[in-house]
């Protein structure tokens, strides 16, 4: 458990990192995470040694949490996505969990509030391949599933609020 102190230097330190400056570096980021550091460097202003010491310590911060390629999941094969919602998972919620975290067809998993339990969202192959996932999860609970049609904002870069 965090004492109040600590939480307060934690809160000034993601003060400093979160200035005019480390959101220009946020957002370069997001947009394209290959971008080199004397690049980087030169769009905000910063040398490429302190523009490299701003993300490390944005990183060891837990503000930057990874870089990825993203993956058209048509072009691999996996032209369905829907959302699966369940509702009355009870007791089940350590081993749905983990059933979530063993299928890679889980792109993402949230626990809710309200009548659902949790959302996923999921891509198959087939409407075969869906139906094998629904009935994976069924023994956990009420299972609803919604297809995508189509996804106006599929990413979004984060913004100062």
């Amino acid at each position: 458990m965090y004492n109040i102190a600590v939480l307060h230097e934690m809160s000034l330190q993601m003060e400093s990192l979160l200035d005019t400056l480390g959101w220009k570096i946020l957002l370069r980021l997001q947009d394209d995470a290959r971008c080199s550091l004397r690049q980087l460097g030169r769009e905000v202003g910063l040398s490429a040694p302190a523009v490299a010491e701003r993300v490390r310590r944005m990183e060891e911060a837990g503000i930057i949490t990874g870089y990825h390629a993203a993956v058209d999941p048509v072009r691999v094969g996996l032209s369905i996505t829907a959302f699966m919602r369940l509702s009355g998972v009870g007791d089940l919620v350590a081993s749905f969990q983990e059933k979530v975290s063993e299928t890679p067809e889980v792109l993402e998993c949230h626990r809710l509030t309200g009548s659902d339990s949790f959302v996923l969202k999921v891509v198959a192959a087939s409407i075969e391949h869906l139906e094998a996932l629904i009935d994976r999860f069924v023994p956990y609970g009420e299972v609803t599933t919604s297809l995508v049609l189509s996804s106006p904002v599929t990413r979004r870069t984060l913004r100062r609020g």
